[in-house]
């Protein structure tokens, strides 16, 4: 269960936030309007302002700016232009069509977008129905205008005044998300659950932590930080450290099942790194509440239980106890180098007055998300080959039918609300339509329900605003956390609307639900029309991971042999590395939501996310493994075994790429692949290695390195094998 669903944090996360500040700012600006002013001009600045709230995010200060101003400009164009040709029937229909195009293919700059092309949809739904003079027309524009600009000078000033607590919020997400993370990981070590299943959650839960940690330095890292900034900061980059850790637990759990799997060690070993996950949602709790955290979960008894069956086997003798000591020991030592980092957590939130811990002199730029809206862009995907292109000429097609179908009802045309309805359902993947469609129908049955059950009793305007305000708090606060209760509460916010302008929702509310389902049916029929089924990008997706890694591995071998003072491009890798398996990882789930004829290499590709994924698991845990076995270390001869089996894995990949290259000639070359791996050093002297006490441990994890980027090789060689097939 997502976190903010949950009553105890739902409260505190800044989704809560966000639709208490859009509904405050929205209907403020509205009562105050009625105050001075007649209903409908207080709806039409109403309308401005809701449609500004669509982009009030959380995001750095400038970018917020720039989103919330291209909303007002956008918005208020399209509502002058839809009103305008209003008056002339098959003048409003083309406009209709030009502006559903022109606003989807904005998606071409990426998800951050999609909340401006659906706000550009919705004024323009809304606009269809007001015939209205040029005089009209233009007065109506500017008081929409003016409700836009309310809204957005509303919307910095809260934020400025806002911007810590919005950090704090966004950083204890990503929190919570770790804490989910550590909790799939503790499940190996459960008896009950499937190995395969659980790295494929694993992989799953990875992508969406990924997600939060980036939104996490975007608006933490940005800029020049402040003193107050401080607690935040160690936060984060503690936070950080913790990931790294709980990534290097990974171990043969398959292998710790098989030598533990009659003991109550491995009970003990689960419950541990279970409490390390409620542990880890307490710092996250108190980081949302603005407090200092306290630790309060206590680890002894399964500690002294796990150090018990250690000594236990300790005095055993050879065979497979030797490797079942081996295996407990290192898995413990893992999960307490957790524990311990988690207090440092704990300790982070109560500091005061230290200094900022950001390395000297380094640049945050590259860790950050850039925003660029160039022009080219759009018109390089103005082509059959572009998903957006296909998803723009998708979405105006279903619009112009919605329009042609309208015209034709038994009742009184609500060609807006099917419009409507379209423009909510109909998305650029067939998965997010087939999730919108479910979503929209029942979220509109009950809103509609819920509508006229108020209606009926309610007869107060300021009744119905109040109930207004409710249903636009739960609208914002939804959106990305369950779409179905936006669903409901959007269908209520426009129903209210119509009942405060017109008086009555007679006959509008059966009528608005049958419009809804025409409007779902438009929009599940045209998703088969020009579609972009997600195995068409596997091969890229695959591609780019590919390249991502092998970039990583050269990186973690020029920090694991000394040849960098510092982990900062390790860990930039590290993320690219993540960036493209998440990629990956959310094409699969989306096509696992594809009709089965349109399922591409299912099961390899989930076993190549996951083999990827395990390669910076093993990478973290040499980190872990060089440091703690730091005294007494043969540098030479390490630094050779790594150099060697570091380039084995570098050039496997490189290898591998050029074979699904051959496979599919589509794929674009890698130049930022073309750096050559690291080569082996000149052979060691022998040296009597074996006195050192992490040799045998650094073998073991570089033959599951090894053994991880062999299986790759295999299903990546899978993937392009299917993927070249003709369709």
């Amino acid at each position: 269960m997502h976190y903010a669903l949950n009553p105890r944090t739902f409260l505190f996360s800044h989704y809560f936030y966000t639709g208490l500040r859009s509904a405050i700012g929205v209907i403020g600006l509205t009562s105050l309007v009625l105050f001075f002013s007649d209903l409908p001009t207080a709806m039409t600045v109403c309308i401005g302002a809701l449609c500004t709230s669509f982009m009030d995010l959380p995001s750095p200060l400038h970018h917020k700016f720039h989103e919330m101003l291209a909303s007002v400009l956008l918005c208020s164009a399209v509502t002058l232009i839809i009103t305008l040709c209003a008056p002339i029937h098959w003048l409003l229909g083309a406009m209709v069509v030009l502006v559903s195009f022109v606003a989807s293919m904005m998606l071409v700059y990426g998800k951050k977008t999609m909340p401006l092309q659906f706000a550009a949809l919705f004024v323009m739904t809304l606009s269809m129905e007001n015939e209205l003079s040029t005089r009209q027309a233009l007065l109506h524009t500017a008081l929409f205008f003016g409700g836009a600009t309310c809204y957005m000078a509303y919307a910095m000033t809260a934020a400025w005044f806002l911007r810590n607590r919005i950090k704090q919020q966004v950083l204890a997400e990503a929190l919570f998300e770790l804490a989910r993370y550590i909790d799939v990981k503790s499940a190996f070590y459960d008896m009950q659950t499937n190995l395969n299943d659980q790295f494929n959650q694993l992989a799953r839960q990875q992508s969406v932590l990924a997600d939060k940690q980036q939104a996490s330095r975007d608006l933490i890292l940005r800029g020049s930080p402040r003193e107050r900034d401080g607690i935040l900061i160690q936060v984060h980059f503690g936070m950080l450290d913790l990931y790294e850790l709980v990534l290097s637990t990974h171990t043969d759990y398959a292998q710790l099942r098989r030598y533990l799997a009659d003991h109550e060690v491995l009970t003990s070993l689960h419950r541990m790194a279970s409490k390390a996950a409620r542990d880890t949602e307490s710092i996250a709790f108190a980081v949302t509440r603005n407090r200092a955290s306290l630790p309060e979960i206590d680890y002894r008894d399964d500690q002294q239980a796990i150090e018990q069956e250690i000594a236990r086997r300790a005095t055993a003798a050879g065979g497979d106890s030797d490797q079942a000591l081996t295996a407990l020991r290192t898995a413990y030592n893992k999960l307490r180098m957790v524990v311990d980092t988690i207090g440092q957590l704990h300790d982070a939130t109560q500091a005061r007055g230290e200094p900022l811990p950001t390395l000297p002199g380094a640049d945050m730029t590259p860790f950050l998300t850039k925003q660029k809206f160039e022009f080219g862009l759009l018109l390089a995907n103005l082509n059959w080959q572009s998903p957006t292109f296909r998803f723009a000429l998708r979405i105006a097609m279903a619009i112009s039918t919605g329009l042609l179908l309208a015209e034709h009802l038994p009742y009184a045309s609500h060609g807006y609300w099917i419009v409507l309805t379209i423009a909510i359902v109909l998305k650029p993947t067939f998965s997010m339509t087939k999730q919108r469609r479910a979503d929209r129908l029942i979220g509109t049955l009950i809103g509609c329900t819920l509508t006229a059950v108020i209606v009926h009793f309610v007869h107060a305007p300021a009744a119905l605003l109040a109930f207004l305000f409710l249903a636009t708090v739960a609208a914002s606060a939804f959106v990305y956390v369950k779409y179905r209760f936006t669903a409901i509460a959007a269908s209520m916010q426009i129903l209210l609307q119509i009942s405060l302008l017109l008086h009555t929702t007679e006959h509008v509310i059966g009528e608005r639900i049958f419009d809804t389902f025409i409007g779902v049916a438009i929009a599940s029929f045209f998703s088969f029309v020009l579609p972009s089924w997600e195995y068409r990008a596997l091969p890229q997706l695959v591609a780019n991971v590919l390249s991502a890694n092998r970039r990583y591995i050269e990186a973690s071998c020029e920090l694991l042999i000394g040849r960098v003072g510092d982990d900062f491009v390790y860990r930039l890798r590290r993320k690219g590395l993540f960036d493209s398996l998440a990629g990956l990882s959310s094409a699969l789930v989306r096509m696992l939501d594809e009709p089965a004829s349109k399922q591409r290499a299912a099961a390899d590709i989930h076993l190549f996310i996951v083999q990827n994924y395990l390669i910076a698991a093993h990478v973290a845990a040499l980190r872990i493994l060089l440091r703690r076995h730091a005294r007494a270390l043969p540098k030479a001869e390490v630094d050779a075994l790594l150099q060697r089996d570091f380039a084995q894995v570098s050039d496997g990949l490189a290898g591998l790429r050029g074979r699904l290259k051959a496979l599919l000639p589509q794929l674009a070359d890698d130049r930022q692949g073309a750096k050559a791996a690291p080569l082996p050093a000149a052979a060691a002297a022998e040296a009597p290695v074996d006195a050192w006490s992490g040799w045998d441990l650094l073998q073991r994890r570089l033959s599951l390195l090894l053994a991880d980027a062999d299986a790759i090789g295999v299903h990546g060689m899978a993937i392009g094998s299917v993927l070249s097939r003709p369709e």
